[in-house]
Parts: structure tokens; C-alpha cells; sequence
């Protein structure tokens, strides 16, 4: 039986979100996409029965939050199932070791989890997986990818013990946010393995929209039990879920080509990092693919210099240290006729580079913004042209917007925006400006599949305007194909450092 929802979500004093029909198939693997904040978790936490009925109003079906906690259905559907959260440290407890955490409860009765653990890591357990499991959930150690494989391996152990035929359901908010695609495609071999056996109810909640090429590739037995959906907002607080067909994303990732900035002036370097850096006790160095010796990292005006690296090596704190954000204990590098190296003062940064020489967007928008000023407020300091008038950031606010924008919007409160609508500022913010180097650190995190296009336009305009680019980003399958191998660096720690 299908798991059918209509769900109001409020305050006491505001509504929040709103779904008249949000379907769970049963027997079938629900993938929803969506901007971030539009809803995606609230609406999964609620069906789970994890959210306080004491913060928030809900109705569910017709029924008060309070008796839909107390349905047999539901009880059935947590005992079976599980959740993992998008934040694995939600789930940790920083008072049990990870061995004790992933048999504690229900779990101790399921099958060992050995082939599990080294599937996730594609390691041996003994040498390099059981070290691991002795570690007390700290905020630096163990990784935020090594969290949240533990979460996976948990929800793959449940699923194991899932007698065939069971009502379950499964809820993954966003299980890979911090794997690359090696260790993605791990975890959905193993999480369809057990699919094929098992059968549940998976909602499968995530903003990576290249699953869909993996699905395609390796996974075509599965089509008809996958769905494909995208949370879209109708209004301000309403939703609905639509289909997403897997074509449309297949067919406008197979039409993209590499970005040509047009210019056949000599090449200019804005960006020279000479050799590498050392920060937190590690040296850093550069390689092209392929190549057995370091090199120096380049970012030439016109072009995008793509840096690769897998999660927490330390590219978001390479872009901080550009920035003048983060302090190196080793560094030299050259920007736009600039010379900096650890020693540099603040000030530098401040009265040169800011606005001038470099514009940056964050990986959080919320690092960016304040979230107590107004759109119209966060677009005041910045240094444009005099002739910038408000009907101009109308103009270039509906460019990036998926619909149309009032005066209202100018007023709103940062704060009450939601995720995707941040980034989507925070983007704006730096693109307006003409600097000689623009950071991209995720430039699409939390967006839909639109304005993931709209993005990628703006982009190689502000290339094509005389910008150098930096860019670290995990959609390596959108990024590889529009972007050059010459352009192409990976980041490694010098001497295999842990």
C-alpha cells in the first residue's frame, strides 16, 4: 500500500510549508530533488515522526500530529525502517564509540556488518576500518564522509534484517552529501542490492542530480521501480512534488561543451600559487591528471581553472587563505599583480583585494550574508558602477529567479529565505562584481535543476567579461564536461599525510 500524505506544517504564528498529495511508492525508490529549503526535510522528518509536536502545528492527513504519532502505521513503518539524517553528527552520540553506535538498539541483532563496513570503505577492515570504530564521534575526527558511511552502514544493517515482504520505510536525507562519486556508487550498489531483495519504501532526498547518470549506467534493471521527483514551490509556504524525467537531465548534460572564453589575446595569469601550502601541521600540493610531479596552480583571465580534491582535504580552506580569511603557516602566490605569503598583513587584503581584485562565493551562503539585513540591505555595500539602480537588481535578481520578483522580495528579511534562494544571492553578489579572480567554492549547492542552468549561464558570462575563475565544486559530472583537462588541477597532501 502506498504511503499517501497531505501535510500542513506551522508555527503558531506563521505557516511554513504546505503539501496537498506527497506520495511514498511502496515497493519503489522515491528520489526527490529540489532547491534547498523549500521543504524537502521538515516534510520527511514529519512523516517519520520526528519532529516535536510542541514546536510546531501540524496536521497530517486530517489528523493532529499527536494522533498521528500514536497510529500502529507509523510504528510499524519506524521499526522496520530508518532514517538517516543529513547531518550525521545529529544522529551520533559523542558519549558511545562508533562500534557501540552501530549495534546499539535493534541493530545488535542483525547480520555482522564486516562486508558492509568495507564495501562503504573499499578497505580492510582489520588495517583500516576497526581503528575507526573504536573513535568517540568528535566535530573533527572521525570525517564528515566517515560519519556519514557509519549512518549508511546502520541503515544497510536494517535493511538486512527487514523480513522480505515487511511494510519498512527508509528515508536517506541527502546520504552522500559528503562522499564523491567513487564512494557514492558504493553505497547505491550496495543499498540496490539489498533493494532487490527487500523491496521497501526508499525516499531518497538529494540535490545531486548526476544519480541519475549512475542509475542509467549501471542500475537500468531498476527503472521501474524508481521514481523521479522534484519539490517545486507553487506559492510561498505551498509545494508540490513533480515529476522529474530522468531525459531531461541525460539529454542537457549530453548537449553541454566545454566553455570557450572567445579571446585570442595572450593568455594572463591572475592567480600563480608557486609549488604548495601548509596549514594545520600538512603541506598541499598541486598535480595535473595524470602527472607525477607537483606543479603550480594557474587561474588565467577568461578561463576556469577546476580544482578537484575528495571531501575536508582542504580546498574550501585554500579559497579562505586566497581570500585573506584563513592564515597559512606556508604559502606564496601572486594575484593580479599582488604578491602574498604567509607573513602579509589583514590590511592587504582589506584595502586591495576585496571587491577589487577578488570576489568570493561561499560554500554556505549563510557565510556570506547577514541574515538580519534585507535583500535590497546585502546589495548596498557592495562597490558597483554608480548607474547601478534598483530596477537593474530587479533585472538581474530575475535572471537567476525562477519567478517573478515584487517589491516585497527587496524588503524580505535574509533569515526567512530559504536555502536555495541564499545561494542563489550569494552568487549574485559576487558575479556583479568585476574582479580579476571570482572563487566558485559549490557553486550549486542546494538548487533545483533550472536554476543549476541559469547558474552555469551566468558563469561563463563572467568569463567571457575578463574574470579568472577558481572553482571547487563535487558536480565533477556537470564540470567535466564543460570544462577543459588543461584547466583541470587536483589537490593532494604532500607524502601521503593523514
Amino acid at each position: 500500500m502506498n504511503l499517501r500524505y497531505k501535510i500542513e506544517i506551522a508555527t503558531f504564528r506563521h505557516p511554513l510549508v504546505k503539501v496537498e498529495d506527497f506520495t511514498i511508492e511502496s515497493g519503489k525508490i522515491t528520489f526527490l530533488f529540489g532547491e534547498s529549503g523549500i521543504g524537502k526535510t521538515l516534510l520527511a522528518q514529519t512523516i517519520f515522526g520526528l519532529v516535536s509536536p510542541r514546536n510546531l502545528r501540524i496536521v497530517i492527513n486530517g489528523q493532529t500530529y499527536f494522533q498521528y504519532l500514536q497510529s500502529q502505521r507509523l510504528k510499524i513503518l519506524q521499526q522496520n525502517g530508518f532514517y538517516v539524517f543529513q547531518e550525521p553528527s545529529t544522529h551520533l552520540n559523542p558519549l558511545m564509540t562508533l562500534e557501540e553506535q552501530l549495534n546499539e538498539g535493534s541493530l545488535a541483532t542483525s547480520e555482522d556488518d564486516r562486508d558492509i563496513l568495507e564495501s562503504l570503505w573499499a578497505a580492510p577492515f582489520e588495517t583500516h576500518i576497526r581503528p575507526l570504530l573504536r573513535i568517540y564521534p568528535k566535530p573533527f575526527r572521525p570525517s564528515g564522509g566517515e560519519k556519514q558511511r557509519l549512518l549508511l552502514a546502520m541503515a544497510l544493517k536494517k535493511m538486512d534484517a527487514l523480513p522480505k515482504g515487511a511494510e519498512g520505510l527508509f528515508i536517506l536525507d541527502e546520504p552522500t552529501g559528503s562522499l564523491d562519486n567513487y564512494f557514492r556508487n558504493l553505497f547505491l550498489k550496495e543499498l540496490f542490492k539489498r533493494f532487490r531483495e527487500k523491496r521497501p519504501a526508499i525516499l531518497f532526498i538529494t540535490h545531486d542530480y548526476s544519480i541519475i547518470s549512475e542509475i542509467e549506467k549501471s542500475h537500468g534493471d531498476l527503472k521501474s521501480f524508481i521514481n523521479l521527483h522534484e519539490l517545486r514551490r507553487i506559492n510561498d509556504h505551498q509545494v508540490k512534488a513533480f515529476p522529474f524525467k530522468s531525459v531531461d537531465y541525460l539529454s542537457w548534460l549530453k548537449r553541454q561543451k566545454p566553455f570557450e572564453s572567445g579571446s585570442k589575446k595572450k593568455r594572463q595569469v591572475v592567480l600563480r600559487i608557486k609549488g604548495g601550502f601548509s596549514v594545520f601541521g600538512k603541506t598541499f600540493v598541486f598535480y595535473k591528471a595524470g602527472g607525477r610531479r607537483s606543479v603550480n596552480l594557474l587561474v588565467e583571465r577568461e578561463h576556469i581553472t577546476y580544482l578537484k580534491a575528495p571531501s575536508g582535504l582542504g580546498k574550501t580552506t585554500l579559497a579562505k587563505i586566497i581570500s585573506g580569511l584563513q592564515k597559512a603557516e606556508k604559502i606564496t602566490f601572486e594575484l593580479a599583480g599582488i604578491s602574498f605569503d604567509q607573513e602579509t598583513a589583514p590590511n592587504v587584503w582589506r584595502q586591495k583585494v576585496w571587491g577589487k581584485k577578488l570576489s568570493m562565493v561561499f560554500q554556505h551562503a549563510d557565510e556570506a550574508l547577514n541574515l538580519n539585513a534585507t535583500v535590497r540591505q546585502i546589495f548596498k555595500g557592495l562597490p558597483l558602477a554608480a548607474e547601478f539602480t534598483e530596477e537593474h537588481l530587479m533585472t538581474v535578481l530575475e535572471e537567476i529567479f525562477d519567478q517573478s520578483l515584487t517589491e516585497s522580495f527587496l524588503n524580505k528579511k535574509v533569515a526567512f529565505l530559504s536555502g536555495g534562494q541564499k545561494q542563489r544571492l550569494n552568487l549574485l553578489r559576487a558575479l556583479l562584481l568585476h574582479p580579476d579572480l571570482i572563487i566558485l567554492d559549490e557553486p550549486l549547492n542546494g538548487l533545483d535543476f533550472m536554476s543549476i542552468q541559469r547558474v552555469l549561464k551566468l558563469i561563463a558570462g563572467k568569463m567571457v567579461s575578463g574574470s579568472g575563475i577558481l572553482l571547487i565544486s563535487h558536480n565533477e559530472e556537470i564540470f567535466d564536461k564543460i570544462i577543459p583537462d588543461e584547466y583541470i588541477y587536483y589537490l593532494k597532501t604532500a607524502n601521503n599525510q593523514v
